[in-house]
């Protein structure tokens, strides 16, 4: 009779371990900001065009000659 007590308490406390729920994990870290890659992209396109052209207009009147 001791022998099945004792197989008992060692099989309800070994099912104590099993049913234990582990750590939940950590959270995730938030996504980086969704920024486009072209959000200025027409903006830059414009200013090129002006600095290039006030560039070359400026070339040619220092040269005073052809280009």
């Amino acid at each position: 009779m001791n022998k099945v007590i004792t197989i008992l308490v060692v099989l309800f406390s070994i099912q104590g371990v099993f049913a234990a729920d582990p750590a939940p994990p950590p959270p995730t870290p938030p996504p980086p900001p969704g920024l486009p890659i072209d959000g200025g992209l027409v903006v830059l396109f414009v200013f090129a065009l002006i600095s290039g052209y006030y560039l070359s207009k400026k070339y040619i009147s220092t040269k005073k000659g052809s280009l």
